[in-house]
């Protein structure tokens, strides 16, 4: 498992700078910068702007940051637990503009009852937007815990909404 060798890319994104990181299946990691989990980059990683996966991935997050992209096709190979993975496959079932509560994520990943582990789950999310944790709300509506900061999931989802924030200036 530790022989893959990993590629990665920054990309500037309009909420801060990003880190890509890919091996030769897809992409396994989406971060922004100082985000919580973040991970170290590990000398065995090589710096490749011209690797595909993370250019396909650039070009994606740049049409969606321009609101002409609602769906990642980006092939991905995010490593995780079982567990983990079939939250994070269920996260990628919320639509663009949709939110959803953990308990309800956690019953679509067949763990109904586990809101909770759920949500530990989506915060270990390595695949920020692409699998989209952003969408995922408290039961009451609020915009719970985000690993990228609660400034960025506002954005993210005032972006997909259409409509613009209007706290963002406060």
């Amino acid at each position: 498992m530790h022989n893959k060798v990993m590629h990665y890319d920054f990309f500037q994104s309009p909420h801060g700078q990003m880190l890509l990181v890919a091996n030769d299946i897809g992409l396994s990691g989406v971060y922004f910068e100082g985000q919580k989990y973040f991970p170290q980059i590990d000398p065995e990683w090589r710096h490749e702007t011209d690797h595909a996966p993370l250019q396909r991935a650039q070009r994606e997050l740049i049409e969606y940051f321009h609101g002409e992209r609602k769906q990642f096709e980006t092939a991905l190979a995010p490593e995780g637990t079982s567990f983990q993975q079939s939250i994070w496959k269920a996260i990628s079932t919320v639509a663009f503009g949709e939110t959803i509560t953990y308990s309800e994520l956690a019953r679509r990943a067949g763990y109904p009852g586990n809101a909770r582990a759920a949500g530990s789950a989506t915060g270990r999310n390595p695949l920020t937007i692409i699998v989209p944790c952003h969408r995922i709300v408290g039961a009451d509506g609020s915009l719970t815990g985000y690993a990228g900061g609660l400034d960025r999931k506002r954005a993210l989802l005032s972006l997909e909404s259409g409509i613009p924030d209007l706290l963002s200036a406060a």
